[in-house]
């Protein structure tokens, strides 16, 4: 005989600690050794089941609550290739930041040795992917593994927690108390008195400073107190694709020259060269090589970071500033008595010059298929304060990042570490899950887009609004221009076309096909009046991608 919900079993239990712990939306796809789980959140009042289309899109979604919200997001799937797939939206989250709780289903305890259907060791496939991997082989250690989990998803610099729930564990009766504190977040205070004190002597005897704002910079926990360190140091600052962007200048000081990355010949990066002293907040070299921009220089490196550095031999700071990152930008700023050069603050304000000017060449580029730096001139008018942007990888994200400014923290979300094909939609679902009255934009390239396009029906079914803007090439163009950068060929890049209106028109949503590039702005205004979702198609000419290579100060291609 079939039997209901039993709420005194494990997977209740999850469903209260999630509860107590704050989470309101969970993403993922049943399975028959998860849907206990499935079964009690069927009658959460407070928790929100997204049934999504595949697994690494559920993770994807999870790593977008957990970047924007701060506590952890949260994706479920069941045993064997349910939790294979989530592997690279958990890879991912790590490698970006993102606070992820995943729970995967897994065959029952007393058959873990045996070829069952779906059993594997997923525990030790999740590590080298997250920051906790752990099983749940007894119902009294639910409690410890799960809050064990969340509190490492969630503290130092965040990642991924995977927590394997094997199918008798989650109908299993729990006996023991769900207590608020289970999970509970950690407070850090700022970093050692004696690092700050050699952090000052360093900033206070340079000339020629800069600041090189990396991920955790840009968590919103942290804004207040990066503008006013801005305001108090006036130091010139640049930024990672994934870092703090123009918005600090704009509301607190400094002089922003603009962002670095993948390839070091920006005028951000001409700046960075001429510094006498680096100090870097938040950053992980994962975002951009420390061999590119920091080798055969003598010059003092001073690191803000929630947790200590990845040494390495072009990266070995002087002074580490270690805990809460705005606590100790605050104990820093007290002391900062920086005497500017003032040729060094004019070279900074020509690294903004010559980023404008390439930014407004946009403006007049008339040519079909529509020119990167057009479509980014559309973009940037489009791209309010209360606009959301999901970016996906392709050469359409360099474009993004270098030329298109952010108003507030974490309003752009760029996977910038594992640089993983497919983020942008699902993020963009998930943004529009957040933020139900703001407007939501993600761009891709023609190849990422069919990553994930399946959520499409997700992003219907869930009332879901966003405007997704395709950078459509018929190819992998990242890979090619950098494969003609390299061996003076392409080689299996090449794609073919498929019909973006009427696809869209499959899923219940609305389509576009660009045929000018003047057709741009009246296009994207329709489309963000849309009640479902909207796809625009624009055949993108990267004939001048070559120029962003361009006077490379680096040996390789990556």
């Amino acid at each position: 005989m079939a039997v209901r919900n039993n709420t005194k079993n494990c997977s209740n239990a999850i469903v209260t600690l999630l509860e107590n712990h704050g989470v309101t939306h969970i993403f993922g796809i049943p399975g028959a050794k998860i849907d206990s789980l499935f079964v009690a959140l069927k009658y959460s009042k407070k928790i929100k089941l997204v049934v999504c289309r595949h697994e690494q899109n559920a993770a994807f979604m999870a790593a977008a609550f957990g970047r924007l919200t701060g506590t952890v997001g949260v994706c479920i799937a069941t045993s064997g290739p349910g939790v294979t797939n989530l592997v690279t939206g958990l890879a991912t989250a790590t490698s970006e930041g993102d606070a992820v709780l995943a729970i995967g289903g897994e065959v029952p305890v007393n058959e873990r040795l045996k070829k069952t259907h779906q059993s594997l060791d997923t525990t030790s496939l999740m590590m080298p992917a997250t920051k906790y991997s752990a099983e749940i082989t007894t119902p009294d250690q639910l409690c410890e593994i799960l809050g064990n989990a969340i509190r490492s998803a969630e503290s130092g610099r965040p990642g991924a927690a995977f927590v394997s729930l094997p199918r008798d564990i989650g109908l299993a009766d729990y006996s023991g108390n769900v207590q608020e504190t289970w999970g509970k977040k950690l407070l850090a205070g700022p970093a050692n008195q004696m690092a700050i004190e050699q952090a000052l002597t360093l900033l206070n005897g340079s000339k020629r400073p800069i600041a090189l704002l990396g991920m955790q910079s840009s968590d919103t926990a942290f804004s207040e107190h990066l503008i006013n360190f801005f305001k108090k140091s006036g130091i010139p600052y640049v930024s990672t694709f994934q870092g703090a962007g123009a918005w600090v200048q704009r509301k607190g000081g400094g002089i922003y020259a603009g962002r670095v990355g993948l390839f070091r010949n920006q005028p951000a990066d001409q700046l960075l060269d001429q510094a006498d002293c680096v100090l870097t907040i938040g950053y992980d070299s994962i975002e951009y090589d420390p061999f590119i921009w920091n080798t055969d220089t003598k010059r003092p490196v001073i690191c803000v970071d929630t947790i200590p550095t990845a040494q390495d031999n072009a990266f070995m700071p002087q002074a580490e500033l270690v805990g809460d990152i705005g606590a100790s930008l605050n104990a820093l700023a007290v002391d900062l008595k920086i005497n500017l050069a003032p040729a060094f603050l004019g070279r900074a304000h020509d690294a903004v010059q010559a980023l404008q000017v390439t930014i407004d060449e946009g403006g007049g580029m008339q040519q079909f298929p529509v020119e990167p730096l057009r479509l980014i001139h559309e973009l940037r008018k489009v791209i309010t304060p209360e606009t959301h942007v999901a970016l996906d990888v392709g050469s359409h994200y360099i474009w993004a990042n270098r030329y298109c400014a952010a108003d507030h923290a974490r309003q752009v979300m760029v996977s910038n570490g594992q640089q993983t094909l497919g983020v942008a939609m699902p993020w963009a679902i998930a943004m529009s899950m957040l933020y139900p009255n703001d407007r939501i934009l993600s761009v891709s390239g023609d190849g990422g887009f069919l990553f994930s396009v399946m959520e499409l029906e997700t992003a219907v079914r869930e009332g879901a609004k966003f405007v997704h803007v395709i950078w459509n090439s018929d190819s992998y163009n990242m890979v090619a221009f950098q494969e003609e950068a390299a061996y003076g060929e392409e080689a299996g890049v090449s794609l073919g076309a498929y019909d973006v209106v009427k696809l869209a028109e499959a899923f219940g949503c609305k389509g576009y096909d660009i045929t000018s590039a003047d057709e741009l702005p009246g296009v994207l205004t329709e489309a963000f009046q849309s009640k479902v979702p909207a796809l625009i198609n624009v055949p993108v000419d990267y004939s001048r991608n070559s120029i962003l290579m361009q006077n490379v100060i680096q040996s390789f291609v990556n």
